[in-house]
């Protein structure tokens, strides 16, 4: 592994053997919800297939600080590098949680749990994947949403609120997610995706991304929501042409609970959530619980 841009790196990470050859994999999971006890059971079971497997894991992996930290901390003792990109649930500051911070805080600790563990985060510097299939720039990315994706004939954001209100539907983040200290999701969103862009624009010219975010980084993918009001909390319209401007090999995302391959632009994009019993249970798991991004076909 070699850093793109420079940054700090941290110490426990400096240490690692950081070393891949053609056998390993970059693979993906999300939305593995550890607070269910038959989710926890299935991330318990979690195995890489050869030793310098890395694992991607797009958010939401728990409501608690203390789930998320167990679930890392048994992946990364398992994977030769994890890569961690957070979720709404991830964000949430719920009721009894032991860890109260809200909003950004809350990010920026779960950021240092991440770097305690030696687990890469949106904050560190780009790893670059050097297996088979690279080499390629693996970019975590924190993007949030905007309420851009919005229901026909609304075009502001309180006229889509409103419409989905009508619909009951009305996303848990209206009430556990707090953006503090910006003025609300949206503004937090729209600070996330600069942040983002500048380091992407940064990256040398001609680089090839793997770009993971929790959320789908194009509308297409909310398409076939079951309740297309929901796709308010889904994503944002300034990320549009990433997947084609940062010469994207593969778009990781999670968040929607409807695991699946599809093709935009020639460039793959890959919904690897998990998601909660009682929608996986119906179906079973018939791809399993692990992408495989790189190498492509794999």
């Amino acid at each position: 592994m070699r850093p793109v841009q420079a940054g700090m790196v941290h110490p426990d990470r400096s240490r690692r053997r950081m070393t891949v050859s053609s056998g390993g994999s970059l693979l993906a999971t999300s939305d593995l919800h550890v607070t269910h006890a038959e989710n926890r059971e299935i991330v318990e079971a979690i195995r890489p297939t050869h030793p310098d497997d890395w694992l991607i894991v797009a958010g939401d992996v728990a409501d608690s600080v203390a789930d998320v930290e167990w679930t890392l901390r048994l992946l990364r003792d398992r994977f030769a590098e994890v890569i961690w990109t957070p979720g709404n649930h991830d964000l949430w500051t719920p009721p009894g949680d032991t860890v109260t911070l809200r909003g950004e805080a809350r990010y920026r600790h779960l950021v240092e749990v991440c770097r305690g563990l030696g687990v890469h985060t949106p904050e560190d510097p780009f790893p670059v994947w050097e297996g088979t299939g690279g080499p390629v720039t693996v970019a975590p990315l924190f993007l949030l949403y905007d309420y851009t994706f919005r229901p026909a004939g609304t075009t502001t954001k309180e006229a889509a609120l409103e419409r989905a209100m009508e619909a009951g539907v009305v996303c848990t983040d209206e009430y556990l997610l707090h953006p503090d200290p910006y003025p609300s999701l949206d503004a937090w969103g729209r600070a996330r995706v600069a942040e983002s862009e500048r380091r992407l624009a940064a990256l040398p010219e001609g680089t090839s991304t793997v770009l993971i975010n929790h959320w789908p980084m194009t509308r297409h993918p909310t398409r076939i929501l079951r309740y297309p009001e929901f796709a308010l909390w889904c994503g944002t319209e300034l990320t549009a042409d990433w997947h084609v401007r940062f010469n994207a090999a593969a778009v990781v995302y999670g968040h929607l609970h409807i695991p699946r391959t599809t093709y935009q632009d020639g460039v793959r994009f890959e919904e690897v959530s998990l998601g909660y019993p009682r929608e996986w249970r119906p179906r079973g798991l018939p791809r399993g619980v692990l992408r495989t991004i790189l190498p492509a076909g794999g």
